[in-house]
């Protein structure tokens, strides 16, 4: 079985690791780190249930480069409030036959590596971040880009982040995962072409040192699905939500 989009939602917990808001970086230690997270997906592909997905941490924070397993930043230039860098990303997004009936008779959707670049502007408890990324490793030959902004204050020890955020992946990535070629054909899977998609995203989390000597995170993101999506024969959901819990701390 392929790991799918339901590794999304822990794929967030570590990016809220790796892009803290405006108040978490102000006091972030450096250093190495270990934890362990865990995430739960609600799919959108046919006849594949909810998954639940243990995620183990083991990263380095430094001065500009942050990595967090498969996960890596480099932050190029820093102008204090706004800053460029280099990221690298798995894209857990593929799919094999054994997954659902629906992709039986249909080759597999491989994950990939993900590379680009990012923006990151601050404003006090404000976060604007804009990142572009493209398939690496040639399986979709896609690209991704990304636009989000959230809030961050604190209740006494925990800090609250809502966050909003829009994603455009071009026509090459939507019909690699979510369309049929003819060749996959049959009388329930019609042949699908997909386009381009505008996918939404909003969601808030909470983090605390209060437990354990580390930090914890809670976090929960509903997401609307572009129709090149949703229209797709291999999905029966426009929307989902995701959910993640981690903890960490530095050795």
């Amino acid at each position: 079985m392929s790991v799918s989009r339901y590794f999304s939602a822990a794929v967030l917990g570590v990016a809220m690791l790796c892009t803290t808001s405006a108040l978490a970086q102000n006091a972030a230690p450096q250093g190495f780190l270990y934890g362990i997270g865990i995430g739960v997906n609600q799919e959108i592909y046919r006849g594949y249930s909810n998954r639940t997905i243990p995620l183990p941490i083991l990263g380095y924070r430094g001065e500009k480069l942050s990595v967090y397993g498969p996960f890596a930043s480099y932050t190029l230039v820093d102008f204090g409030n706004i800053s460029f860098s280099a990221k690298l990303a798995p894209r857990f997004a593929g799919f094999d036959q054994s997954d659902s009936r629906v992709f039986v008779g249909m080759a597999k959707r491989k994950n990939s590596l993900d590379g680009g670049f990012g923006v990151q502007l601050r404003q006090q408890a404000w976060l604007l971040e804009a990142d572009t990324v493209f398939d690496l490793l040639g399986n979709s030959n896609g690209q991704e880009s990304k636009l989000a902004l959230s809030y961050s204050y604190r209740a006494g020890p925990v800090v609250i982040e809502p966050k909003v955020g829009v994603s455009y992946s071009d026509n090459k990535l939507v019909n690699y995962y979510y369309g049929v070629p003819v060749e996959e054909a049959t009388a329930d899977r019609l042949a699908y072409n997909a386009g381009g998609a505008f996918n939404y995203n909003a969601g808030v989390s909470f983090s605390t040192p209060l437990f354990f000597g580390g930090m914890t995170r809670l976090g929960i993101e509903h997401h609307w699905y572009d129709s090149s999506i949703s229209n797709s024969p291999l999905t029966d959901r426009d929307t989902g939500l995701s959910a993640f819990l981690s903890w960490s701390t530095f050795f």
